[in-house]
This record gives structure tokens, C-alpha cells and sequence, in this order.
């Protein structure tokens, strides 16, 4: 499908396509800086027990082992990350899979 815009033809299924996947694009970038540094500094405070309050006492921990185990939270939140995008990009080409019998 075409259309004319300003003396230039301009394919409507290309153009929806890629602000289609501008906006996937936006998404996960803005999700792969905001979701690892935001549970880093929230799963340190965690691990160290200030976020929990003053009678929490499973968690404490010193200053090297919170910030240890909070940059294990925030590189597996890095990878999930990754994995929802290739998930994303690699089923949004496909055409849709119909149910039923196929002959």
C-alpha cells in the first residue's frame, strides 16, 4: 500500500514497521538502563538491611558482600533484559501461526 506525501511515495507497511520497531527499540533501551541500576541500588539497600528497617536480621551484610551480591541481581536483570528483546525481535516477523488442519 502506497500513498503520495509531498511528491514522494511512501510505503505505509514500511513506515509503520519502523516506528513499530523505533518504539520496541525505545522500550528496551530505556528497560536495559533503569531495571539493572535500579534493583542494584534497591538490592543493596536490601542485602544490607536498611530497607527492611532496624528489627530485619536475616540479611545483613557488610558493605563488600551487598555490593557483590547486588551486582549478581543487576547483571541477571541485564540478562533478562536481553532475552525478553531477542524473544521480542525474533517472533515480531513471523506471521501469526493459525490452529487447525493444514493440507
Amino acid at each position: 500500500m502506497t500513498r503520495r506525501n509531498a511528491g514522494h511515495m511512501i510505503d505505509t507497511r514500511k513506515s509503520s514497521f519502523l516506528s513499530g520497531f523505533s518504539r520496541i527499540l525505545l522500550f528496551f533501551t530505556l528497560l536495559m538502563v533503569t531495571l539493572p541500576i535500579g534493583l542494584y541500588f534497591a538490592s543493596k539497600s536490601y542485602f544490607e538491611g536498611s530497607l527492611c528497617g532496624p528489627d530485619f536480621t536475616s540479611f545483613f551484610m557488610s558493605n563488600t558482600d551487598s555490593y557483590f551480591y547486588a551486582a549478581i541481581v543487576a547483571v541477571l536483570a541485564v540478562h533478562v533484559v536481553l532475552a525478553l528483546f531477542v524473544y521480542v525481535a525474533w517472533n515480531e516477523g513471523s506471521p501469526p501461526k493459525s490452529k487447525g488442519k493444514h493440507d
